[in-house]
């Protein structure tokens, strides 16, 4: 990741934020014809992937970044069916003591890995599982401004999300 001044960055989910885990018969779309590569369609999850969040996501002003246990698998499956490039993936460390600590304390296990790539620089984070603890403990170990922002897994991510990471964006 760049220095301080660049873009700042977006650190994105794809389970819960891309992929929200509400009910289908409670009304939530379904979009099967979105474009993705052969073979995409094995995993029926994601159908629920809406092709136009990806215009508004490129629209911002960051950098995204997939922050994701999806892995390289995210600009392969999910990246198409949004429409957005190749982008950069977080390389999770394997798990450590600090690790199964900070999980112990109510520190999420990508919070640490997150604030040290950011190295200062600017950043907001999309996440359904982001808690208070989190906030706090980045809030004491990032020198630069930083948005968590937890997406209703329900949900995914709406567009009073995108209208308050732009907002937010704009600002930094």
């Amino acid at each position: 990741m760049t220095g301080p001044r660049g873009l700042p960055l977006l650190f994105l989910d794809v389970d819960g934020p891309l992929i929200p885990f509400g009910p289908r018969s409670g009304g939530h779309p379904v979009f099967p014809g979105a474009p993705g590569p052969p073979g995409a369609g094995a995993n029926p999850l994601l159908d629920r992937i809406d092709p136009a969040l990806g215009p508004r996501l490129a629209a911002l002003a960051c950098e995204l970044v997939w922050a994701t246990t999806w892995a390289d698998e995210a600009n392969a499956v999910v990246a198409p069916r949004l429409g957005l490039p190749h982008l950069r993936v977080v390389s999770w460390p394997a798990p450590s003591d600090e690790d199964e600590r900070d999980t112990r304390a109510g520190l999420h296990w990508k919070t640490r890995t997150l604030v040290g790539l950011a190295a200062g620089r600017a950043f907001a984070w999309v996440d359904d599982e982001i808690t208070e603890r989190d906030r706090r403990w980045v809030a004491a170990h990032h020198g630069g401004p930083a948005l968590l922002h937890r997406v209703d897994p329900g949900l995914g991510l709406t567009e009073a999300d995108l209208r308050l990471l732009d907002a937010w964006l704009r600002t930094v």
